[in-house]
């Protein structure tokens, strides 16, 4: 990653859409230029997809929790089917495998506490969980940017 590449990154993450010939001007390099740099940035992994961002409010879906969840036994297998069947459900965000007193933590959003109350209350009835507890979230605040850090 040199410093066109880190300028490309920034400019993609901040708006997907803008086009070759816009970042190309922005950059002061050829259209041909920006466009290879940036199929270079897709072909080595760096840049795994663009997505659109929603807001959560505006599909109903204003509360948001984050769930700690401890399974029981512990043991790999078991993880790795709770944890596709956690992704899977429409209510998640993220679900992140975690060390401590916790096995994952499940980023969700829902309409409301009732729903939330809800999902929480379907979840432990699996028997794999042996503890489940949530924590509302009251802001949210999401880095949009990500940079490669500096080389020390």
């Amino acid at each position: 990653m040199d410093e066109l590449d880190t300028a490309l990154l920034r400019l993609l993450q901040n708006d997907a859409r803008r086009t070759n010939r816009e970042m190309a001007a922005e950059l002061g390099i050829a259209p041909s230029t920006c466009l290879e740099r940036v199929r270079g940035l897709r072909d080595r992994g760096v840049i795994s997809g663009y997505h659109a961002e929603v807001e959560l409010k505006a599909i109903d879906r204003s509360t948001q929790a984050i769930i700690s969840i401890k399974l029981r036994p512990q043991a790999m297998a078991v993880a790795l089917t709770f944890q596709d069947y956690v992704q899977n459900l429409p209510q998640t965000l993220e679900i992140f495998m975690v060390s401590g007193a916790s096995d994952f933590l499940a980023h969700v959003a829902v309409k409301d506490t009732t729903a939330l109350r809800d999902l929480v209350l379907n979840l432990a009835k699996r028997q794999e969980i042996a503890d489940i507890r949530s924590s509302v979230v009251f802001e949210h605040h999401r880095r949009t940017t990500v940079m490669p850090l500096p080389n020390r």
